[in-house]
């Protein structure tokens, strides 16, 4: 696929900027939660999305803290999720019982992937303390009994890339978040 980035994106719904200033106010925010805390901060990375978002907020995060990364998926090529999960990274330590796990993700729009990894952590890895930091949260297509702990920004039910999120792979690297033009994912 040849796209021309800047004729992809129909409006920029966070800026670059503002994507910094917020990850700034939610580190405050967890370092505040966690700083009292007798066990370890593991922050667990979903894989591909949020790894820019969470490049960036392990920076700005100022408590000892280790890093993991769960590789899920529950979309195929296309723009919607087929709500069945897939593990196609797992964890490298098995027990978290030690740990407040605070799992970093790109988005939190149906919650499917998010309810169930919460209740696989619990179950397979004795998780008691989970939280859920997102940089993006769309409530209106919530399915799921599931909410963000610390969050960046509510946004509406539009499709969009940018700062980690992908369409088919492409704009991840756009250093903002912005609104995919609807032609181009329902070709």
């Amino acid at each position: 696929m040849n796209l021309n980035y800047e004729n992809a994106v129909e409006r920029v719904l966070c800026s670059e900027n503002e994507i910094k200033e917020k990850v700034k106010i939610i580190a405050r925010d967890i370092e505040n939660y966690y700083k009292d805390s007798e066990k370890k901060l593991l922050m667990l990375g979903i894989l591909k999305g949020s790894v820019v978002f969470m490049a960036d907020l392990m920076k700005e995060v100022h408590l000892p803290l280790e890093v993991d990364f769960m590789r899920l998926s529950s979309y195929g090529k296309g723009a919607v999720s087929s709500g069945n999960i897939v593990i196609k990274a797992g964890l490298e330590k098995k027990d978290l019982s030690e740990y407040n796990v605070l799992i970093v993700e790109d988005i939190l729009d149906t919650g499917n992937t998010l309810f169930w990894l919460v209740n696989y952590l619990k179950r397979e890895h004795n998780c008691e303390d989970i939280k859920i930091c997102t940089l993006l949260d769309k409530p209106d297509r919530r399915e799921k009994p599931i909410s963000v702990d610390f969050g960046c920004f509510t946004i509406p039910d539009e499709f969009v890339i940018g700062y980690g999120l992908d369409y088919n792979e492409m704009f991840r690297d756009l250093p903002y978040v912005g609104i995919l033009k609807r032609e181009i994912y329902e070709k």
